[in-house]
């Protein structure tokens, strides 16, 4: 599938009026029937649904759910409604195609008026359920005819779905890219042009420090683990690395955080400064430099060691923090909470007032616990939590993602939203569009870290492009290159530009030998 089989085929694909103006009003000379659903992955039991409808009618009319209605599982569509809708214009025997804005056809039942609505043999076989009763009703009132068709074969979408998912990567990616006209040189090119930015970063940071050992046994009489300690590496982690990525990645960097007076404060301190980064480091001699220490035996994380203190900060640090965010002269401040002391229900509406108007407002919430809150960083340009995350603060498990990003969206009034979920890409959501991106990590090494360097690169991109798409696919393609290495490091340019190199000879490929 190419960019030329969307160009090819979308001239079917009609709004409502565009649709009432090739078919004209009711009653018309030509018969018109409707087939209306979701069409998630298109099977046999859809086209003989289809074609059997089109030997009724001289023009068939496909109108699918849009993404948004769509509850018949936490991730679906499999398919975005763009694509779903593309695919069922490719057949010959389809006229035109509609993304149905509306939950239920009944509204575009109404406006259209067709001749004939044809169901599928399943829901007229045990009685008709009340939906379709109301849908047969309001066809009738008009003079149209509520049509079943034959039911010798039915599939279900899901059923085909949850037995295995077809891999759409790539074409769901150029789909995305050719429906905002982006291409692998535009995202070149963004990254190209980010040292005009200067972005303040304030968060908690972490040393993540990694001691490998080998394992050596357990005790007989009690159950303890025996290891032999081999080395450790520690890492700048948590709002430190997020800092780090964005001078890789070439913005200029300033840094708030809090510290504590002992070792670990000049490792970091060292760190941060020797990566050109400037930096507003507050001590507070009561508590420890965050560290969390994870014993790896034989390539398994056995047990993590955490040394930290989540007490509040003082009001003192507090306005501290504010002052640096006020005067800093930043084009981008970056609320990085981990929930070790910076970010709670009391600092969080102070930190944000201290944010001048005019100044692109981020946050991100990488919390391992139910403390966090992203739905606290109000009225920001964007948020990227990840998916449980988000769960807890909405209190729902179980409303679809699409359904999920809604909540969320009137909890804190965002304006860009990407919700990670994890080996299933991110889920997009802003004023115009909702979208998703799958993973496009190869060789998963090490996840930790991923989320914060999608939350740079991301951030970067938005600023720069504007299109919430663009900064989509280079932040998860910023995460996926750190999915790729051992250990917290910083994402390099030349890492992302490799990995956009990587996709676009895959798309070519593709297109090749299609």
């Amino acid at each position: 599938m190419s960019v030329e089989f969307f160009e090819k085929y979308k001239y079917k694909i009609k709004s409502r009026e565009e649709l009432l103006d090739s078919v004209g009003l009711f009653p018309r000379t030509q018969k018109i029937i409707v087939c209306h659903g979701v069409f998630d992955v298109v099977h046999p039991g859809h086209v003989r649904h289809l074609a059997y409808a089109k030997t009724l009618a001289d023009i068939l009319v496909v109108t699918i759910t849009a993404d948004k209605h769509i509850k018949k599982g936490v991730y679906r569509p499999h398919i975005p409604q763009g694509l779903r809708a593309l695919n069922l214009a490719a057949f010959e025997m389809v006229n035109y195609v509609l993304v149905d804005d509306d939950p239920t056809p009944l509204g575009i039942l109404e406006f259209i008026k067709p001749d004939y609505f044809a169901k599928g043999f399943e829901y007229s076989s045990s009685g008709l359920p009340p939906a379709t009763q109301e849908e047969a009703e309001l066809v009738k009132s008009y003079g149209g005819q509520m049509i079943f068709t034959p039911g010798d074969v039915v599939y279900s979408s899901s059923k085909f779905l949850s037995q295995s998912l077809p891999n759409l990567q790539l074409e769901k990616l150029l789909h995305l890219m050719s429906s905002r006209n982006i291409t692998f040189d535009g995202l070149r090119s963004i990254l190209q042009n980010t040292q005009k930015f200067h972005v303040h970063v304030i968060g908690d940071t972490i040393v993540d420090t990694y001691t490998r050992t080998n394992f050596i046994g357990g005790q007989t009489k009690t159950p303890t683990f025996s290891v032999l300690y081999q080395s450790h590496e520690d890492y700048i982690g948590g709002a430190g690395i997020v800092a780090q990525h964005l001078r890789t990645a070439g913005a200029r960097v300033s840094f708030s955080t809090v510290l504590g007076n002992d070792r670990l404060k000049d490792f970091v301190v060292d760190g941060l400064q020797a990566a050109g980064i400037e930096t507003n480091f507050i001590v507070d001699p009561t508590r420890p430099t965050v560290n969390k220490n994870v014993i790896i035996a034989g390539g398994y994380r056995l047990l993590k060691l955490d040394t930290l203190d989540n007490r509040s900060i003082s009001k003192d640090v507090q306005d501290q923090l504010a002052d640096s965010i006020r005067t800093t002269g930043a084009n981008a401040v970056v609320f990085s909470d981990f929930r070790h002391g910076i970010f709670n229900r009391i600092t969080i509406p102070g930190l944000r007032n201290a944010i001048p108007d005019d100044v692109f407002k981020v946050a991100d919430s990488q919390v391992a616990s139910r403390w966090g809150n992203i739905t606290e960083f109000k009225n920001f340009d964007l948020i990227t939590p990840n998916e449980r995350e988000a769960r807890f603060a909405i209190a729902d498990q179980d409303s679809s993602i699409g359904r999920l990003s809604s909540l969320l969206k009137d909890s804190c009034d965002y304006r860009n939203l990407i919700l990670k979920l994890g080996d299933k890409g991110v889920f997009c959501s802003s004023s115009e569009s909702y979208f998703s991106v799958d993973s496009f990590a190869n060789n998963v090494i090490d996840a930790v870290g991923a989320g914060d360097a999608l939350l740079a690169y991301a951030t970067l991109a938005l600023m720069g492009s504007g299109c919430i798409v663009t900064a989509a696919i280079l932040g998860s393609m910023a995460g996926a290159c750190e999915c790729e290495y051992d250990g917290n490091i910083p994402v390099k340019t030349e890492m992302v530009l490799a990995k956009i190199d990587s996709v676009e000879k895959m798309v070519g490929y593709q297109i090749r030998e299609s």
